[in-house]
C-alpha cells in the first residue's frame, strides 16, 4: 500500500493514479474529459490519454505541448506504449479464452458424420443491435425460431443478459464471488458458442457421470503437479476451520511451484485438536505424497500447531516446519493497533466511520471492497481497518468540505451530540496527522502482508528480506527517534520469531539474488550464515558429502558470481522485482 496522498481539491483533479495527472487538471469539473495542460495552460478534450499524447508529442492526434522538456516526453511515451502493450495483452488473453473453449472441436467431430457439417459460431456485426429482441422466457414458452446469444453485444441486450444471470444468482443463493473466476468464464464462452436450445444437465448428471468425468479430469492435472514435486518438491499446507454449523473442517492442500491442489478433508468436530492429532493427520498426509518430495509444511502458529511440529521434527528432521506467514502479519499489524497511539486513533476513525455510513453504504466502499480482495488475509479485520483509515484520509478534503456547507448545518445531526463529536474529530488538525502517522506505519507492513497472502509472486524468498525493509521504512516515518519505533520493533520481533525469522526463511533471503547481489555485506551477517548453514543441514540431514559440496564449492559460485551467475542478462534478472521474478530460476545458473 502507497503512502497517504497528498490533499487536493476534489475540482482540479480524478481520483487516479494516471502519471497524466503530473502536469493536467480538470478545468470544468461537471466534465472530467475536459483537461487543462499545466505546462503550456492548452485545453485539451478528450481525457487524460489525449493529454498525455499533446506531452509526447504524439503525431496525429492533437497539438504537442512546446513546453515539455525531452525527459518529459520519453515518460509520457513510455506511458502511452505501455497503455498500448496492456490493451494487446487482454486482447490476447480473451482470444486464448475463446480459443480454449471450441465446441465444435470437443462435441462436433462425433455429431457431424450423424448430422452434417455443424455452422461456425456466430459473430456480430453492427447491423445485428437492429435484430430481435432476446426472450429467454417466450423461447421456452413457445419454440419459435431461436434468437442467437451474441446478439448481447449491444449494451442494451447486454444488459438484459446480465439481469437473467443476476436474477439466477438471486434466487439460487449463490455468493457473488462465484463469478470471479476461470471456469465460469469459460462456461460462457462455451455456451455461447453453442447458441441458443441449450439443455442443462440434470441433478442426477451433475451427481453421477459429470462429477466422475470432472473427477478422472482432475486427477490427469494432479499427474503434473506430481511431476514437479518429484523435480522441485513440494509444501504441505494445512488449515482447519468452523463452517455456519459449527462443524470443525481440517484441509490438507500441497503447493509447488506448478499451483496448489487440494489433498483432503477432515470432520474433525468431534475429536480435539491436539499436537499429536494434528501430526498424525499430518504425517499420513506426506507418506501419501511421498515423504522424499516433502520440504515443508505450513500450519497456522496455534499452540497445538506448534506441540505438532515438534513431534514432525522428531520422525522427519529433514523437512521443514513454518508458521504461515500471512497469519503472523496479522497478528504483528493487530499487536501494533493496539498500542495506545495507534488505538486512539483508530477507535476515534471508527466511531467517525459508524456515524457517517449506514450500514448499506459507506465512503467509497466499492473502492474498499476492491482493495480487500487484493488483501485477502485470514482475518480481514485489521487490513479492514487499515483501508478505511487510508479511504478516509482520502475522503479529507471532501470530509471537511461537507462539515461547513450549509447543509451540514441545516440538518437534524449536526445537533446531535455524535454529529458534534465527529464534527471535532474531522476539523482536528492533531486527528489528521496521527492518522496520516499510523498509516506510515501500517503500510510497510501491509505491503508484506499483502505479498505473503499473494499469489503473483513466490513469497518465501521476500518474506525475511521485506520484512527488514519495513522496519528501514517504519524507523524512517518515526524520525528514527528509537522510543517511537521500539515498541513497534518489539512485536515485530516477538511475532516472527521462531516463525518467519526461520533457518529456512533466512536462507532462502540469503540465497535470494535480489538481495544478495544488492548488498554483498549479507554474508558477514553472522545470524544470516548460522540459520543458513541449519538450513543446509537439515534439508540434507545426515548427508555430510552434500552438506559439504553446497557450504564449501557452489555457495562459492553464488558469491562471487562465477560462471552463469556472472552473466549480464542473469544480473539483470536480478535488479526488479515484478510477477515475472521468480528466485528459484537462478538455480539452472548453478
Amino acid at each position: 500500500m502507497a503512502d497517504p496522498p497528498p490533499e487536493t481539491s476534489p475540482a482540479l483533479k480524478r481520483n487516479s493514479t494516471d502519471v497524466g495527472w503530473e502536469y493536467g487538471s480538470l478545468y470544468d469539473p461537471q466534465n472530467p474529459d475536459k483537461i487543462k495542460c499545466k505546462l503550456c495552460s492548452k485545453e485539451i478534450s478528450g481525457g487524460i490519454h489525449r493529454l498525455e499524447q499533446h506531452i509526447a508529442h504524439k503525431k496525429g492526434a492533437v497539438a504537442s505541448c512546446p513546453k515539455s522538456s525531452q525527459s518529459d516526453k520519453d515518460k509520457y511515451m513510455n506511458a502511452l506504449n505501455g497503455v498500448k502493450e496492456k490493451k494487446g495483452l487482454k486482447r490476447k488473453s480473451e482470444e486464448a479464452l475463446r480459443a480454449e473453449v471450441n465446441v465444435d472441436k470437443e462435441a462436433g467431430d462425433e455429431l457431424e458424420g450423424d448430422l452434417g457439417p455443424l455452422r461456425s459460431p456466430y459473430f456480430q456485426g453492427p447491423i445485428d443491435r437492429f435484430a430481435g429482441f432476446i426472450d429467454p422466457e417466450a423461447l421456452l414458452a413457445a419454440q419459435k425460431r431461436q434468437q442467437s446469444i451474441h446478439d448481447a453485444i449491444s449494451k442494451e441486450k447486454t444488459h438484459v443478459v446480465r439481469q437473467y444471470c443476476a436474477r439466477w444468482l438471486y434466487q439460487a443463493s449463490i455468493p457473488f464471488n462465484a463469478i470471479d473466476n476461470e471456469p465460469f468464464r469459460l462456461f460462457c464462452e462455451a455456451l455461447g458458442q453453442f447458441g441458443p436450445g441449450w439443455v442443462p444437465p440434470s441433478q442426477y448428471q451433475l451427481r453421477e457421470p459429470l462429477l466422475n468425468e470432472e473427477y478422472q479430469r482432475t486427477k490427469e492435472k494432479l499427474k503434473t503437479l506430481e511431476e514437479e514435486w518429484d523435480k522441485e518438491g513440494c509444501s504441505v499446507m494445512t488449515d482447519s476451520w468452523t463452517d455456519m454449523k459449527r462443524s470443525s473442517i481440517m484441509n490438507l492442500c500441497v503447493n509447488s511451484r506448478g499451483g496448489t491442489c487440494f489433498l483432503s478433508s477432515k470432520d474433525t468436530s468431534k475429536d480435539a485438536h491436539t499436537g499429536e492429532y494434528i501430526f498424525n493427520y499430518i504425517d499420513k498426509c506426506i507418506e501419501d505424497v511421498g515423504p522424499a518430495r516433502v520440504v515443508q509444511v505450513v500450519t497456522d502458529n496455534a499452540t497445538n500447531n506448534v506441540a505438532a511440529s515438534k513431534m514432525l521434527k522428531e520422525k522427519r528432521p529433514n523437512i521443514f516446519w513454518s508458521g504461515c506467514a500471512a497469519h503472523t502479519m496479522d497478528l504483528m499489524l493487530e499487536g501494533v493497533s493496539k498500542l495506545y497511539g495507534f488505538s486512539k486513533v483508530i477507535y476515534q476513525a471508527k466511531a467517525d466511520y459508524i456515524c457517517l455510513c449506514s450500514p448499506q453504504d459507506s465512503i467509497d466502499d466499492e473502492n474498499i471492497y476492491e482493495e480487500e480482495r487484493h488483501c485477502q488475509t485470514r482475518s480481514n479485520k485489521v487490513c479492514y481497518m487499515f483501508l478505511t483509515l487510508h479511504s478516509l484520509y482520502e475522503k479529507k478534503a471532501q470530509l471537511k468540505s461537507m462539515f461547513t456547507s450549509d447543509e451540514w448545518y441545516e440538518c437534524t445531526h449536526s445537533k446531535a451530540v455524535k454529529g458534534k463529536n465527529v464534527f471535532d474529530t474531522v476539523m482536528s488538525f492533531a486527528f489528521w496527522n496521527s492518522v496520516m502517522s499510523v498509516l506510515k506505519i501500517f503500510s510497510p507492513l501491509v505491503k508484506v502482508l499483502r505479498l505473503a497472502d499473494g499469489e503473483r509472486i513466490p513469497s518465501m524468498g521476500f518474506i525475511y528480506g521485506e520484512i527488514l525493509e519495513a522496519k528501514k521504512a517504519i524507523m524512517k516515518a518515526s524520525d528514527n527517534v528509537e522510543r517511537n519505533y521500539q515498541p513497534i520493533f518489539q512485536i515485530i520481533d516477538e511475532k516472527m520469531k521462531g516463525r518467519l525469522d526461520s533457518p529456512l526463511h533466512v536462507a532462502v533471503y540469503f540465497l535470494n539474488p535480489y538481495y544478495f547481489y544488492k548488498d554483498t555485506n549479507i554474508q558477514y551477517d553472522l545470524q544470516v550464515i548460522e540459520r543458513f548453514l541449519s538450513c543446509v543441514e537439515i534439508f540434507y540431514h545426515g548427508d555430510f558429502e552434500k552438506q559439504n559440496k553446497v557450504v564449501n564449492h557452489e555457495i562459492i559460485l553464488y558469491k562471487t558470481k562465477a560462471g552463469l551467475f556472472g552473466r549480464a542478462l542473469a544480473l539483470k534478472g536480478c535488479e526488479k522485482k515484478d510477477e515475472s521474478f521468480d528466485p528459484g530460476m537462478y538455480s539452472q545458473y548453478n
